[in-house]
């Protein structure tokens, strides 16, 4: 094969990517290429994609490539280079949002009307989503017989880097523009940044993962959904470096149920849009309470933490991701569309899957089989950050408050000033 064009995406690593590894091992010439698309909005997203996009193209470099970058419709941007440079073929990374799956289709039209090849190949997953189906219907509903398949289920071998990547003369390689850091949030974007945490953090903190990863007030969740997201660290090489290590079954739990999801938004496109489970809920309108619950005002120190949390850092501990979603579907009964699309505004590792999946679970329209569980805001706080450290970290106004008192604050006598009293009875739930 003379030359391939490998279009990332969603996949910004060398390391175990099946259509780059393939491509560098059966083709002459390798043009690794990435499309900005302005009918995406990057948003808060934008400085961390820039930062991967940068990395990987000095990466590719070093291996004697470069990362053709364009700007536009990313089928008629990759169709030209494909003419300039005569490819026999164009692959990518297989992705499982609407938006993606329609790109892919649009791709593949393309390349027949021109006589390319086209393939999509795994690797945003660790098990490709479609691949694992129970023995009624298109895809698992419930997560646990899910995590029993998948964790018999044989996975690809991981690969390495490939050691070299020849892009063909005269290829202008293009700017990386219109996305630039505007110092939100304080995670890096990119492959070396996201290789070195994985492996800081499985030799230091995995052991204990189990024991504390709903801490609050510690915080010793991976941190590693952006890299995930952006495909800057491979899920299954996150997976394949963790088994066998102490602490590791819980973790990798957690990577299953991101799987889990996908499998879930390839069955079921309409997740952002539509109960995946159809509920009787009569949603309310209250414009004041989303916009307290927005801004971290509601007075539920916790909730007001975990939102605060997400404005200033584009990142929420995952425990309070679940408990600020359950206070504003099951609570202020305000729908999970809201919700969804403020964590899709704001969060660094804002994935159509996990996000809108985990939006649905917690409003009780999804996939959990108790779909009328609440969470007590009280009561998650007083467990997961008994002293308040989480609360005072993110709520300033109540950095003063005792620890008898940090998670009910309307109790005190006389009323803490400059913080609201809460919106409704805060103990609702189990």
């Amino acid at each position: 094969m003379e030359t391939v064009i490998v279009v990332f995406n969603r996949d910004l690593r060398v390391h175990d990517h099946p259509a780059l590894a393939e491509a560098c091992a059966r083709a002459r010439w390798v043009v690794p290429m990435f499309v900005v698309d302005p009918g995406i909005r990057a948003g808060a997203r934008a400085g961390f994609l820039a930062e991967a996009l940068e990395d990987l193209r000095g990466v590719l470099r070093d291996l004697g490539g470069d990362l053709v970058v364009r700007e536009g419709d990313p089928v008629a941007e990759v169709m030209r280079v494909a003419e300039a440079v005569r490819a026999e073929a164009v692959w990518v990374s297989g992705d499982v949002t609407p938006y993606g799956r329609r790109r892919e289709r649009r791709l593949a039209e393309a390349c027949a009307g021109r006589r390319m090849g086209f393939r999509a190949f795994p690797g945003v997953t660790v098990v490709p989503a479609g691949e694992l189906r129970p023995a009624f219907g298109d895809h698992y509903r419930v997560f646990t017989p899910y995590w029993r398949a998948w964790s018999a289920h044989r996975r690809r071998e991981v690969l390495g880097a490939p050691r070299e990547v020849r892009l063909p003369d005269g290829v202008p390689a293009g700017e990386v523009r219109g996305l630039r850091r505007s110092g939100y949030g304080n995670l890096r974007g990119g492959e070396t940044v996201g290789r070195r945490r994985l492996e800081l953090w499985l030799k230091l903190c995995l052991a204990d993962y189990d024991e504390g990863h709903d801490d609050l007030s510690e915080d010793r969740t991976s941190m590693l959904s952006p890299y995930l997201h952006f495909g800057c660290v491979s899920p299954g090489e996150v997976v394949a470096q963790a088994e066998g290590r102490p602490g590791a079954e819980g973790f990798v739990r957690q990577v299953c149920w991101r799987d889990f999801h996908h499998q879930v938004a390839f069955a079921f496109p309409e997740l952002a849009r539509r109960d995946y489970r159809a509920r009787d809920v009569e949603w309310v309108d209250d414009p004041e309470a989303v916009e307290a619950w927005k801004e971290g005002m509601t007075g539920i120190p916790v909730v007001d933490a975990g939102m605060r949390q997400l404005r200033t850092e584009g990142w929420m501990h995952n425990r309070a991701r679940l408990i600020v979603g359950s206070y504003l579907t099951k609570r202020l009964r305000v729908h999970w569309q809201v919700g969804g699309r403020h964590f899709m505004d704001l969060l660094l590792d804002a994935d159509f899957a996990n996000n809108w999946g985990n939006w649905q679970w917690v409003a009780g329209t999804g996939n959990d089989t108790r779909p009328n569980r609440v969470l007590n805001p009280v009561r998650q706080a007083r467990k997961l950050d008994p002293d308040g450290e989480y609360v005072r970290r993110y709520v300033p106004e109540l950095a003063g408050v005792p620890a008898s008192l940090i998670h009910e604050p309307w109790k005190a006598s006389p009323p803490i000033p400059r913080y609201p009293a809460p919106l409704g009875p805060a103990t609702i739930g189990a």
